[in-house]
């Protein structure tokens, strides 16, 4: 039933009349729904595995290496600027594995295309990429270091764990007080409460696997 918000004279009578029918109409609006912060890919959906579109072309894999399409819906308010970063949580390093990291994604834009992150297809201007672990610096302003995964052979398939963070900062490196063209990790770090803190405004992401 889709509620209309009553005046509170209206309330407050059908509270004192116990009226059902008065009472369907009154609402507290601490109780209404906020939209949830969600990070989706048309490429890849949640829980799925990762088709080889995506794979990385070398160090013994055979895939095409490109990124794949990302939507964002919901940002909280108040967002300047989006971070993504693309993390293997299962690569046998004793650190992960980042493949991905991109920053200041203008706070109106809603969506990357499959091969934005690769050099493929379009980035919104004024991003910067950090170094990912295959040490692709892509470039400053720009993008192309997309690294697809490739984990070990006959590991059971990683984790790849794709996440936006909302921030209330346009230029996330400055707030951080960070090189642009620095590591993913010390990314990673900025955006986490030690880092960034409260200029992260809201998270979102979703996770995929991979394995051969």
């Amino acid at each position: 039933m889709n509620l209309i918000q009553r005046p509170l004279a209206v309330c407050a009578l059908a509270l004192a009349a116990t009226s059902p029918l008065l009472l369907s109409g009154c609402w507290d609006s601490a109780d209404a729904q906020t939209p949830v912060f969600t990070l989706t890919s048309a490429d890849i959906p949640a829980g799925s595995t990762i088709a080889n579109t995506h794979v990385l072309n070398g160090f013994g894999c055979s895939g095409q290496n490109i990124s794949p399409a990302l939507t964002w819906t919901n940002p909280p308010a108040g967002t300047l600027s989006y971070s993504i970063t693309v993390y293997d949580p299962d690569a046998p390093t004793g650190s992960g594995f980042w493949h991905y990291s991109v920053h200041n994604i203008p706070g109106t834009t809603t969506s990357l295309a499959r091969g934005a992150m690769n050099g493929t297809g379009t980035m919104p201007a004024g991003i910067h990429t950090a170094i990912n672990d295959f040490q692709d610096t892509g470039t400053t302003g720009g993008n192309g270091n997309w690294g697809g995964p490739c984990p070990p052979v006959g590991d059971t398939p990683h984790r790849y764990i794709f996440k936006i963070y909302a921030l209330d900062v346009a230029d996330m490196a400055v707030a951080a007080g960070i090189p642009k063209t620095g590591t993913a990790a010390v990314h990673g770090f900025a955006l986490s409460r030690a880092g960034l803190g409260t200029h992260v405004l809201g998270t979102a992401s979703f996770e995929a696997r991979y394995g051969r």
